[in-house]
């Protein structure tokens, strides 16, 4: 069994479009008509550049190899161009291609992919979801009206989602950290305010930001949500920097989560050295596919520290999260994006079952998921934005 074939998607995501602006898919063909699926993550380059960073690692590092030597192929891909050090792109073509070789071989032995990693630890998954704006609910008034977002938290609640994740903390640029301002300060506590009134103990509520603070910034922020008791607050300073996020973690009674932006072991055992974060969000298009994910949670787990993988990304990704997170007795919670989404779901066949708050592991060959290579062709993105972008501008103070 070797690998012969490579096709992308590059998938437009409509509207509402919660998961990025598109979606970028590998499909893998070996020489005896096995077929994989993987997804890569929010690449630092546009679609069409992506292409041909994604063609070129397939031909150098997998074209003609066994899917079974995902090893191999990693530290060739790790090592291109003589660098042996994390790079964003490459990895996150490798991660693509990798999760889609999980897939080919769990398809091959007819097994799920998380019994050939250790097999089940959770039979349940828990899952959260960001708040998003309801139907036909004007967006601009959503993200800044705490009230709404309460009323939101509510809902999701009574779903049976146990946790829920907001960012009230002011845009994201590509500046620096900065100093948040007093009114980002003020509309960040009576967030946490209304939406603990709302959820009560039924719920934790998660503290998200992008590393939009300095550490004094971020300390000030962290001090003032102690006393909602969030689960965590999400990656407060640049993810270039982990003794920073050590400095904030020292200094806050909030458990710090990072990750999402990190890409391989070396990464992340950089942020557990140091004690910068006790729960770690690895999205396995980026951090280096299933198996290095893995090693990331084993790296996690000796720290006494948990995972909760990332997903603002398409449901192959997601899919890949829930094989892993399956796993891994050091799971915390996998990120969802809401129920899965008509358009999510409809991609791959409605594979992932989700219920009150909880997913269900597959138990299907591969990822366990039926690729719907037809939907994906009728919304190929045609445009040439990257999947996330930050704005400019610095944001006032």
């Amino acid at each position: 069994m070797r690998l012969r074939d490579l096709e992308v998607f590059v998938v437009g995501n409509p509207p509402p479009g919660w998961g990025g602006r598109y979606w970028i898919f590998t499909k893998l063909t070996t020489d005896d008509g096995i077929v994989g699926y993987g997804e890569v993550y929010a690449s630092a380059v546009g679609p069409a550049a992506m292409r041909l960073v994604i063609e070129d690692v397939f031909e150098r590092h997998m074209l003609g190899e066994n899917p079974e030597n995902i090893e191999i192929m990693f530290r060739r891909a790790y090592s291109s161009g003589f660098t042996q050090r994390p790079d964003p792109t490459v990895m996150g073509a490798f991660s693509g291609m990798e999760i889609a070789c999980w897939d080919i071989v769990g398809k091959a032995i007819g097994k799920p992919v998380h019994a050939l990693l250790g097999g089940l630890v959770n039979h349940r998954i828990r899952s959260y979801s960001y708040l998003y704006p309801p139907e036909n609910e004007d967006e601009d008034a959503f993200w800044h009206d705490p009230h709404l977002s309460a009323e939101c938290a509510a809902e999701m609640v009574e779903l049976g989602f146990t946790a829920v994740k907001f960012d009230p903390a002011g845009p994201y640029t590509i500046h620096g950290g900065r100093q948040p301002s007093l009114d980002e300060i003020e509309r960040s506590v009576e967030f946490c305010r209304l939406i603990r009134e709302a959820v009560g103990r039924r719920a934790d509520i998660l503290f998200g930001t992008h590393g939009q603070f300095t550490t004094a910034g971020a300390i000030r922020l962290g001090q003032r949500l102690e006393e909602f008791d969030p689960l965590w607050f999400e990656e407060p300073v640049p993810p270039d920097n982990p003794e920073a996020m050590a400095k904030v973690a020292r200094a806050i009674r909030v458990p710090i989560a990072a990750g999402e932006r990190l890409t391989t072991k070396s990464e992340f055992a950089s942020l557990l050295r140091c004690g910068g974060a006790e729960i770690l969000q690895p999205a396995t298009g980026r951090s280096g596919g299933i198996l290095e994910t893995k090693k990331i949670a084993v790296l996690a787990e000796a720290f006494n520290a948990q995972m909760a993988p990332h997903l603002y990304a398409g449901p192959v990704e997601w899919a890949a999260n829930v094989q892993l997170a399956a796993t891994l007795p050091n799971l915390l919670i996998v990120e969802t994006i809401e129920t899965g989404g008509a358009f999510h779901l409809d991609l791959i066949g409605n594979a992932i079952r989700w219920e009150e708050g909880w997913i269900l592991p597959p138990s299907e060959p591969g990822l366990g998921i039926e690729f719907n290579e037809d939907l994906a062709r009728r919304h190929k993105y045609t445009g040439d934005r990257l999947h996330l972008e930050m704005q400019e501008n610095p944001a006032a103070c």
